[in-house]
């Protein structure tokens, strides 16, 4: 959703205007292309500037919007550090030339491998799972097990789950390719297509809905839109969420899937050094906290708390597949959630 949008003069127009040399002007600020919400971001590059005198100038879109942008702008993008959710959209922009590789000790110590790109050109800075749920009272938790077993017959006409064309269930098929081979996840999509309730609708707050409503008994969806909805000030959605079971499947084996948003450097970012500071600091313990505590995601970083109501969740493994996995399976995952009928 796009809250906000703030025009960038050049850098020579913005030493026009203030007086300043190109060393300074490079020493102010950072500009900042993000996918998230303003409310979700906006906080911690207050924090940030407060911290270290550095400005942010904030653009928020879409992430499809931003990427698009950053490939017709090129060599005179003004921007320095692009904020996405999904590691099929910061594949995507790797794929597009449009992040350079950053070398940080820092970042490295602080990001798991798993969660950032071999070669540095994007890094995880908070993570979601995607885990079975289901309505509670309707289902017994103890007929679940793993996502594979969603295509059994026991399950036709019970799920409810979001289109093809979201880069979730994209990446989420993307992690199953990785480890099960493309073969054996088309067979598994084939028969989990044939047990869907409905044609794929909506969101994943949708599905949650449909799912009380009676459409359905169980969906997929990530855990932030769970905890957001308990946590909401509206009774109608925070009496759906109340109805709502999670089940951490697969964790006799690989584990649930996880998926990030996370940033890079822009490949022409013109105040490089402050880029790189700005994720040092958003990979932070400070950071990493308050993000936890305030959007309702897992933090990255090892050894940070995350909120009570994901707590309440429960502990779960999490499936260890490199995030870069499921960008480059990603088109492969698209043709066969397509040749499976998931539309």
């Amino acid at each position: 959703m796009q809250l906000s949008r703030r025009l960038f003069l050049s850098a020579a127009g913005l030493a026009a205007v203030f007086g300043l040399n190109g060393a300074a002007l490079a020493a102010a600020e950072v500009n900042l292309y993000s996918a998230r919400q303003e409310a979700l971001i906006k906080p911690l590059l207050d924090q940030f500037t407060a911290a270290t005198g550095i400005k942010v100038n904030l653009v928020s879109a879409k992430a499809d919007a931003l990427l698009q942008r950053l490939k017709s702008e090129g060599r005179n993008s003004p921007a320095d550090v692009l904020l996405t959710v999904d590691a099929g959209n910061l594949h995507a922009a790797q794929a597009a030339g449009v992040l350079q590789p950053v070398q940080s000790a820092a970042l490295e110590a602080a990001i798991p491998a798993a969660y950032r790109d071999p070669a540095g050109h994007w890094f995880g800075l908070s993570m979601r799972a995607r885990p079975i749920m289901y309505v509670k009272g309707k289902v017994d938790p103890a007929t679940l097990s793993t996502y594979e077993a969603l295509a059994e017959p026991k399950w036709k006409g019970r799920i409810c789950v979001r289109s093809s064309d979201n880069v979730y269930n994209q990446s989420m098929i993307g992690s199953m390719i990785a480890t099960r081979g493309e073969a054996a996840t088309e067979t598994w999509a084939r028969g989990f297509v044939a047990n869907f309730a409905r044609k794929p609708q909506g969101g994943d707050r949708d599905q949650l809905k449909a799912a009380v409503a009676g459409q359905c008994d169980i969906a997929i969806a990530n855990t932030y839109y769970l905890a957001q909805m308990l946590e909401s000030d509206k009774a109608d959605e925070k009496a759906v969420a109340e109805k709502i079971g999670v089940f951490w499947p697969n964790q006799d084996e690989r584990g649930t899937h996880v998926n990030i948003s996370g940033a890079g450097v822009t490949a022409a970012a013109p105040n490089r050094a402050n880029a790189v500071r700005l994720l040092e600091f958003l990979a932070g313990a400070q950071a990493q906290q308050w993000y936890a505590e305030n959007n309702q995601e897992y933090p990255v970083r090892n050894g940070v708390a995350t909120s009570a109501t994901l707590r309440a969740f429960g502990e779960f493994r999490a499936d260890n597949v490199n995030m870069a996995k499921l960008g480059e399976f990603n088109a492969a995952a698209v043709r066969l959630m397509d040749r499976a009928g998931w539309r």
